[in-house]
C-alpha cells in the first residue's frame, strides 16, 4: 500500500504522520499519479498550522509531478504513462495520488521531474505576478522580498529577463550573492540595511512602481514607503506572520496607493489560463532566462525536516521531497 504525509490536527511539524493510504482508481474527470518528486511551499505550512484550514485529516502539498499510472471516464488529454505535472490541488506529499485530471500539464522532454515539482506552483506564481498582477516592462525598477527564496529567486530571473532593474531584499551575504547572480542588482541584507532608505537612495527619491512582498507581518508597513504615488502592493505571503488590519485611508496619506492579494488558483482557473501560464514558464526555462535552482532535497518521510530548515528561513531557491 502506498504511504502519505497526513495531517489530523493542526500544529508544528510533529503533526506531519508518515502513514499507510488508500489511493484507489480514478473516477470520472480523474487520473492516479505515481509521483516521483513533490514540492515544499510556505503553503504547506499555512495548511499545516491551519491558517488555511483543511478539512481533517489531509495530505498537504500543492506542487508535484511524475507518471500517471491510470485515467478515468472522459480523460482524453493525457494517458497512462505520460509525464505531468501540477501546481494547485493539495495531496501531493504521497507516493501516489488521486487528482483531476484537467489541473495536470504534460511535461516537455526538455523538463525534469524535480525541476517541475521546484518550479510549477513557484513559477506560475513569477509568471502571475509579472505578467498578469502587474505587468513589468523594460526599464521598470521593482522591489522583491525575500529575493533568494523559491518564488523570489524565479521572480528575480523572469523581471531581469524582461529588462527590469532589481532590488531585492535578503537575510545573509550568502544569500545576497545567490539573488545577485540570478539577477537582482542591488540586494539589500535586510538585518543591516534599511530598506526603505536604500530604495529611496537607489531611485534618488523617485520611489517604485510595484512591490512585490511574500514575506508579510515585518515588511508589509514599511515596504507601503517604497512605492511612488499610485504604485502598487503586492502582498502574496506571509512568512513572517499574518498582516493586522489596515485602515485604508492609510493609502490614501502614503500617495494614493494600490493594494492585491493574488491567489494563483484564481489565475489559473480555466483550462486554457493553466496551459498558457505553464507554457511561458517551460519556455523561459527552456530558453535558460530562468534557471530552477533546486537547493535542498528531504526524503517525503522527513517532511518534517523540510517543514523546520523552512520556517527557520534555512533554505534557498527550491526544496523538493524525493519519493
Amino acid at each position: 500500500m502506498p504511504k502519505a504525509i497526513r495531517i489530523h490536527a493542526p500544529g508544528g511539524p510533529d503533526v506531519l504522520h508518515w502513514e499507510e493510504v488508500e489511493v484507489g482508481e480514478p473516477g470520472p474527470g480523474q487520473l492516479r499519479l505515481r509521483q516521483e518528486v513533490a514540492g515544499l511551499n510556505f503553503i504547506d505550512v499555512y495548511h499545516r498550522k491551519g491558517q488555511y484550514p483543511q478539512p481533517m485529516p489531509f495530505i498537504p502539498g500543492v506542487e508535484g509531478a511524475g507518471i500517471i499510472e491510470a485515467v478515468g471516464e472522459g480523460v482524453t488529454h493525457v494517458a497512462p504513462g505520460d509525464r505531468v505535472a501540477y501546481g494547485g490541488p493539495a495531496g501531493g506529499y504521497a507516493e501516489e495520488r488521486l487528482i483531476d485530471a484537467d489541473r495536470v500539464v504534460k511535461l516537455p522532454d526538455s523538463i525534469s521531474s524535480e525541476q517541475a515539482a521546484g518550479m510549477m506552483l513557484q513559477g506560475m506564481t513569477a509568471q502571475m505576478l509579472v505578467r498578469s498582477v502587474f505587468p513589468i516592462a523594460k526599464g521598470d525598477i521593482i522591489l522583491i522580498h525575500a529575493a533568494a527564496g523559491g518564488v523570489g529567486l524565479i521572480l528575480t530571473q523572469w523581471a531581469a529577463a524582461i529588462g527590469a532593474t532589481v532590488i531585492g531584499t535578503v537575510s545573509t551575504e550568502e544569500k545576497a550573492e545567490l539573488a545577485r547572480a540570478h539577477g537582482c542588482a542591488h540586494p539589500i541584507i535586510h538585518k543591516r540595511q534599511d530598506f526603505v532608505a536604500e530604495v529611496k537612495r537607489l531611485t534618488d527619491g523617485e520611489k517604485l512602481p510595484v512591490v512585490y512582498d511574500s514575506v508579510g507581518r515585518d515588511t508589509f508597513l514599511r515596504s507601503l514607503d517604497c512605492l511612488r504615488p499610485r504604485g502598487l502592493m503586492v502582498s502574496f505571503g506571509q512568512s513572517s506572520g499574518i498582516v493586522e488590519p489596515l485602515a485604508i485611508n492609510l493609502l490614501g496619506q502614503k500617495g494614493s496607493l494600490y493594494l492585491t492579494r493574488p491567489t494563483l488558483y484564481h489565475y489559473i482557473d480555466r483550462r486554457a489560463q493553466l496551459e498558457q501560464c505553464a507554457a511561458e514558464l517551460f519556455a523561459m526555462v527552456a530558453d535558460g532566462k530562468v534557471k530552477i535552482e533546486v537547493q535542498q532535497r528531504f526524503p517525503l518521510s522527513e517532511a518534517a525536516e523540510a517543514h523546520r530548515a523552512l520556517e527557520a528561513r534555512e533554505t534557498t531557491g527550491s526544496t523538493v521531497l524525493t519519493i
